[in-house]
């Protein structure tokens, strides 16, 4: 193998190094104005835009495809759309209702909700994988498990059976599928 083969693109390296250093400090700083909520998976949207900032800060550095500047200026514009639609949401429950997907009740009381599986396309056997990693032995332990806004799966139980979801928890959970 001719030694050329690994130094065919020698004069992109130091802009790759550089790009790459540059690219790294703008989403630290970044990351500090804007709070570390803008790489969360709490909602659809808050998942989007981090698919949307690793897919940038992924081709930005490894192509000149968007190039350094027009990455970072797609990057500045992310962060900054996901901090006003936060921001929205946090002022107004009609934007909030808009975006975000109300967490929906899979199952209860040791009961499953079949309509509520059957609406939310979670499988039979997700729900049973769920139940597994959460250590549940018995259905009867299990208080409620939900599907939510960020597509995972919660489990809620407990051994003592006397013990009762406090409605706070539960708020904004749809118990039926509209």
């Amino acid at each position: 193998m001719d030694s050329s083969y690994f130094l065919r693109n020698d004069d992109l390296i130091l802009e790759s190094v550089l790009g790459t250093v540059l690219i790294f400090i703008l989403i630290v700083v970044l990351t500090r104005i804007f709070g570390l909520k803008s790489f969360s998976k709490m909602t659809g949207f808050d998942f989007v835009v981090t698919v949307a900032i690793g897919s940038i800060l992924g081709m930005s550095i490894n192509s000149s495809k968007p190039s350094i500047l027009l990455g970072a200026v797609i990057l500045i514009a992310l962060f900054s759309l996901n901090y006003l639609v936060t921001l929205l949401r946090f002022k107004s429950e009609k934007v909030e209702d808009l975006i975000d997907n109300d967490p929906l009740l899979i199952m209860e009381n040791g009961e499953v909700l079949w309509d509520n599986i059957k609406a939310s396309k979670v499988t039979e056997a997700e729900l049973q994988s769920k139940l597994r990693e959460a250590n549940v032995i018995r259905l009867s332990e299990v208080k409620a498990v939900i599907l939510e806004t960020t597509g995972e799966i919660s489990v809620m139980h407990t051994t003592d059976e006397t013990l009762q979801l406090e409605d706070y928890i539960m708020g904004d959970v749809k118990r039926k599928h509209a």
